[in-house]
């Protein structure tokens, strides 16, 4: 890819770090250092690649960061952390417990917590940067997702950021699972129904991953280890083949004046992209550290020991996984016995299909929006979603149904807290995952066909200045201002929208068309995905519209010394 890099106006350059004092002391080591890596090239090459700046770039910082310090915080609780379910007796600060027979899991973890300096506030850091990676990772894709970030040349990026999301959900559960408190085994319990679940090998899964009947004494080794070694590992690489991915393919950006799909306009590495992102890292880690010491958050020791007698009253997992205890539990009970065996779909369809379709979607959306618009070129500047209706629509659609099973799997704690029917909220989402993300997807592709008819109106009519004329009849209004260039090529810069016609379904020859029959069967969700969209003004009609606003006089009334109409963006004119 033929790609030039831009950088913003930067001032002039200081001493160069080789002819400073430290830079010729360095010059040694460095010259042996390349001598035997050969980094010099590399480091000279890339230390300097332009980054554009935009405050939604930094939803993908927040999740590396939120890695970084989960790291940093779980190499700590190592030292202490015991992944043992052997019983003891507690003996420690915590009084209610004394004497309590207990897994040595949960006795280190009530140490962590209460004998550890320190150590509370690690475990609760440790839980807050877990949801906060999961949540950046989602809120990061969605922006992906909403801008058209995942097209071509970036769909295998595009998989490996589901790939991280899929394993920070794992890793996640996991670590909650660690404690060996009443509420984690609870969860735990759950996954032990979905995995007896799967038809004909759910029994064996589950003896194989508990080394026995339900709980078994290997699960929390065994979560332990992925936990801190094979999950955190695969995480580490594919993080790093994310990066160098974006680093070769160039990073996005949103269209504007001097911004093609041939360069990047932002700020270098060295040093203004580097200075922000360490200064970002600290933020990160500073709000994760307020709110550890203030708001707590897993208390254990309210739950007690996990014992397979008892379940936890309001148990709920951690948020992200609160949409697959939904899916069940808004479930109608459903069973088949087929030549003795049972299949309980009313947990194996919600449990392990739905999530895996969810996932599926997700994979193979960029293929399918490609296979529709027959759009392979590669794609460098962003698409606002307003410019994409379908697409739109149908993302919120998913974030829909998404909170409808999130409202499901807190039914019980919804009907308690506020005195209503416990059958009636189950209804209400049985009905509601089919019908509200339908209502949602045309509500949002409404709107945003709208706002395309509102960017077409500034680009013609100009905006409003605020100030009113009134007519030689009498008539009142308002003066419009023509939209600045460079406002005029942000709302413009996207593709038209492509000529649909009918599949010819014979040549010239009168023979059959190759591939008619697939273009046919493609032509149909090309028409919906294109359906109602706006196309953008042409040249042509701009030119009018500043042929039409410049010769507009009118006969204004007298400005006040005070007022000078406002700006595009709404804001006074300073005369």
């Amino acid at each position: 890819m033929s790609t030039t890099e831009q950088s913003a106006p930067q001032k002039p350059e200081s001493t160069p770090i080789q002819d400073t004092p430290f830079g010729k002391k360095a010059a040694g080591p460095v010259g042996w250092l390349d001598d035997r890596l050969g980094l010099a090239g590399v480091a000279k090459k890339n230390l300097r690649k332009v980054f554009p700046e935009h405050w939604s770039f930094m939803l993908g910082e927040i999740a590396l960061w939120s890695f970084v310090v989960l790291l940093l915080t779980g190499v700590f609780l190592t030292f202490w952390y015991q992944p043992s379910m052997v019983e003891v007796p507690y003996h420690g600060s915590y009084t209610p417990f004394q004497g309590l027979e207990m897994s040595a899991a949960y006795k280190s973890t009530l140490d962590i917590s209460f004998d550890i300096r320190g150590g509370l506030l690690m475990r609760q850091i440790h839980h807050w940067a877990a949801a906060l990676f999961v949540a950046a990772m989602i809120v990061h894709m969605l922006r992906v997702m909403f801008t058209g970030a995942y097209r071509k040349p970036r769909e295998i990026n595009w998989l490996i950021g589901l790939t991280l999301l899929l394993l920070g959900l794992v890793e996640g559960f996991a670590g909650y699972s660690l404690p060996d408190d009443l509420l984690s085994g609870t969860g735990l319990r759950f996954v032990d129904g979905l995995i007896r679940s799967i038809p004909i090998v759910g029994s064996y899964a589950e003896f194989f991953i508990f080394g026995g009947e339900f709980p078994g004494d290997v699960i929390i080794p065994r979560l332990y280890m992925a936990h801190i070694l094979l999950i955190p590992a695969l995480l580490l690489g594919l993080i790093g083949a994310h990066m160098l991915l974006l680093i070769y393919h160039k990073h996005t950006q949103w269209p504007g004046a001097g911004r093609t799909e041939k360069n990047v306009v932002g700020y270098p590495m060295l040093p203004v992209y580097a200075a922000k992102a360490g200064g970002f890292f600290f933020i990160v880690f500073g709000f994760l550290a307020i709110i550890g010491a203030v708001i707590q958050i897993n208390p254990i020791w309210a739950y007690g020991p996990y014992n397979p007698s008892e379940v936890t009253a309001g148990s709920q997992p951690d948020w992200y996984m609160g949409f697959v205890e939904g899916a069940v539990r808004i479930m109608p009970p459903f069973e088949t016995d087929i030549f003795g065996w049972t299949f309980s779909w009313s947990v194996f369809l919600p449990g392990m299909i739905l999530p895996g379709l969810f996932l599926t979607a997700g994979m193979f959306w960029p293929f399918i929006e490609q296979w529709i618009t027959g759009d392979k070129r590669d794609h460098h500047l962003l698409e606002r979603p307003r410019n994409a209706p379908f697409r739109t629509g149908f993302i919120v659609a998913g974030m829909s149904a998404y909170g409808v099973l999130w409202i499901a799997g807190g039914n019980d704690i919804i009907a308690t807290q506020y005195r209503l029917s416990l059958n009636t909220i189950t209804w209400f989402c049985r009905v509601g995952l089919f019908v509200v993300p339908v209502l949602a997807f045309m509500i949002t592709k409404r709107i945003c066909i709208g706002l395309q008819r509102a960017d077409a109106n500034r680009i013609l009519h100009g905006y409003e200045t605020g100030v009113i004329e009134r007519s030689p009849d009498g008539g009142f209004s308002e003066r419009h201002a023509p939209l600045p260039v460079s406002n005029q090529y942000s709302l413009t810069a996207h593709e038209r929208l492509p000529v649909l016609e009918a599949p010819a379904e014979t040549d010239a020859n009168g023979v059959a068309a190759p591939h008619g029959r697939m273009a046919k069967v493609r032509a149909k969700p090309r028409t919906l995905y294109y359906d109602g969209a706006l196309d953008k003004p042409t040249v042509d009609d701009v030119h009018h519209a500043e042929e039409h606003l410049a010769g507009h006089d009118g006969h204004p009334v007298e400005l006040g010394e005070d007022f000078q109409g406002v700006s595009e963006t709404g804001v006074p004119k300073v005369h």
